[in-house]
């Protein structure tokens, strides 16, 4: 897992910073914003951003963040949730590019700004939760910043409110400094954390780590996003095959786990009718942007979520659909048990794919493996300690599906005498 490490100047990354990004097993990559190229095509093994914005004399965040590949790589790792932390100028970076800014500062009064302190907000913010309060003699930020709409303040002082605050879920930009030399001079290789601020980082490089897994999902779904219905298109048909396999009663609530941009959903909702729901799920926002560009809100709603802490009560799904999720989650059986907790004695779960094993297996150059997930022996193993019984298996040249309902619900077999 490794943390890019976007700065000003030619410099090393801080001696204080790999350090405390070591602590938590995370390697550490510069760029420097003053690099001619990019070494970076995508967001590929990028796990965080850390935007080190330069001294306080540094110009505007329009001069210190020029468009460049850099500033197009930060705005890639927005859009796909890659967490960042942004200091100083990169704070106005980050500030400036989320856009329709809503929030204005009030215009503080040099000599007046008083000391920094949180706002009520921070104290169930993921990073600034739990930390100390900040140390005295922290210095506020004197000038006045525009925050982008749906933007939290977490930090403030007297005149100048936004010393720190958060965009979206992955993005937090913190504007006060440190004190003895760090920003005030010429390189951001100066910088010396003080107790609060490496516990920030930590917390920060602790959420990193946390949600790797995801940040890689949404990293390589996200550059796809605006081009995955065109691409797979022709699947649509299998798709719709593949729902009918759940044989659906009208009424209830259908999932369409892993939903992308949604295919699924338009043959949920014949099933379930309109007295039913359909609910697409996917924890990429691109893919679910492009299943509303797409339409796929005619069908039902869209969600972003976790699909192993699915916020849905215990036994309120009738049907769950999941194309080609399964095997690439980093805990199938905590995904099985939690699709098992969702769904109702007498529902569904069909998983699919437009295509079988064997065939997915030579398109990438490999034999089939004996401990694939979705090999049948394997499968049922795990769905019956997961709390599903496998109905029906199938892994043909055209598609893999198989048919599982909860095990409360298969009745055995009275003999008659």
């Amino acid at each position: 897992m490794a943390v890019v490490v976007v700065q000003p100047v030619p410099a090393e990354t801080p001696p204080a910073v790999q350090r405390v990004l070591a602590s938590a097993g995370l390697a550490t990559r510069t760029l420097m914003i003053s690099d001619d190229e990019d070494p970076f095509a995508d967001l590929s093994g990028v796990d965080g951003l850390l935007i080190l914005g330069g001294p306080r004399s540094a110009p505007s965040d329009t001069g210190l963040f020029a468009d460049t590949p850099h500033s197009a790589l930060i705005r890639d790792a927005l859009a796909a949730e890659v967490p960042v932390l942004a200091f100083g100028a990169g704070a106005r970076f980050l500030a400036k590019d989320r856009g329709r800014a809503t929030h204005t500062g009030s215009g503080g009064t040099p000599g007046a700004e008083g000391t920094v302190r949180f706002t009520a907000a921070a104290g169930a913010d993921p990073v600034f939760g739990g930390t100390a309060r900040p140390s005295p003699g922290l210095r506020p930020a004197l000038d006045t910043l525009e925050l982008p709409a749906g933007a939290v303040v977490l930090a403030c002082s007297e005149g100048y409110p936004e010393q720190a605050f958060r965009v979206g879920a992955s993005a937090w930009g913190v504007r006060f400094l440190p004190p003895a030399t760090t920003w005030a001079e010429e390189s951001p290789s100066d910088l010396a954390l003080d107790p609060w601020g490496e516990e920030l980082l930590g917390r920060f490089a602790a959420l990193v780590v946390a949600r790797a897994e995801h940040t890689a999902t949404r990293a390589f779904f996200t550059r796809r996003a605006d081009a995955w219905e065109e691409r797979f298109a022709y699947q649509t048909p299998a798709y719709e095959a593949g729902v009918s396999r759940m044989r659906l009663a009208p009424g209830g609530l259908a999932l369409d786990l892993g939903c992308g941009t949604g295919r699924a959903m338009a043959a949920l909702r014949a099933q379930v009718g309109p007295e039913g729901r359909v609910l697409g799920i996917d924890v990429t926002p691109a893919m679910l942007a492009a299943a509303a560009r797409h339409g796929r809100t005619r069908d039902g709603q869209l969600l972003a979520a976790d699909c192993t802490q699915l916020p849905l009560p215990r036994a309120s799904v009738r049907g769950i659909f999941s194309a080609g999720l399964l095997d690439h989650l980093p805990d199938p059986h905590a995904a099985l048990g939690e699709w098992a907790r969702v769904t109702a004695p007498e529902g569904v779960l069909v998983l699919f794919h437009p295509s079988g094993r064997a065939e997915r297996a030579a398109r990438h150059g490999r034999t089939l493996d004996p401990d694939d997930l979705l090999a049948e022996d394997n499968l049922r193993t795990a769905l019956e300690a997961t709390g599903w019984q496998l109905e029906e298996y199938e892994d043909a040249a055209g598609h893999f599906l198989a048919r599982a309902v909860p095990r409360a619900a298969v009745r055995p077999h009275r003999m008659t005498l």
